[in-house]
């Protein structure tokens, strides 16, 4: 889905933010945030709600909330003294206000296909993605038994496939550890640490599927 607000086009499936008609670079949590955000508006996130959903299982103190709060108001032009969109509630969290427009087939046919982790969804852009414990992988997940560059997507369409990238605990497709590159099909199911991650790619019956979720997430 693509929603405008301001000068600015974000882009929830193709995981892109554009503002004057020029991408900004959200760090994924930057993203995640907007995102929550944007699509829960007009209500306001508690903080706590927030640092559950975008830390998942990782303590942090309400001060990395508040830099990646700055990062997307820097990113979308909102200052926090007079902010349009970005709203602080006092005492509780913030809530995303101001006119926007949502365009529900703007982005449709962009993102084929993506890996589904428990309810997250992770959209699979064309090329080169990183899977890691890195803020800037294209799937970041948070666990000391990720490596910070786990493994490598590549994806052309509804085609994908994986490599694991010498990570210290592996790549598993189907519960057998990959040791090169490996294509992937609707439904297989991705082992990195303790992530189960499925395959999923649009209009198959695969799409709809969950991944396994695992009990030391």
């Amino acid at each position: 889905m693509q929603i405008r607000f301001g000068d600015c086009l974000l882009d929830t499936d193709a995981r892109q933010l554009h503002r004057s008609g020029r991408e900004v670079h959200l760090s994924p949590k930057g993203f995640e945030l907007l995102k929550l955000l944007v699509e829960a508006r007009p209500r306001a996130v508690s903080k706590t709600e927030l640092l559950d959903r975008i830390w998942q299982g990782v303590f942090v103190s309400d001060a990395s909330l508040a830099r990646v709060v700055n990062e997307v108001r820097q990113g979308i032009g909102d200052p926090a003294r007079d902010p349009h969109f970005l709203r602080t509630v006092h005492a509780f969290g913030y809530a995303f206000s101001g006119e926007t427009s949502a365009d529900i087939t703007a982005g449709a046919g962009r993102t084929s296909c993506w890996l589904v982790h428990d309810e997250r969804r992770f959209p699979l852009a064309d090329g080169e993605q990183t899977i890691g414990r890195d803020a800037d992988a294209g799937v970041c997940l948070e666990s000391p038994r990720v490596s910070r560059r786990h493994a490598r997507l590549v994806v052309r369409g509804a085609r994908a496939t994986i490599e694991d990238l010498g990570s210290k605990n592996g790549t598993f497709i189907s519960g057998e550890r990959i040791d090169g590159p490996h294509d992937l099909r609707p439904g297989d199911t991705i082992r990195i640490g303790p992530f189960s991650l499925v395959f999923a790619v649009a209009g198959t019956a695969s799409s709809t599927e969950t991944g396994v979720v695992d009990s030391d997430v």
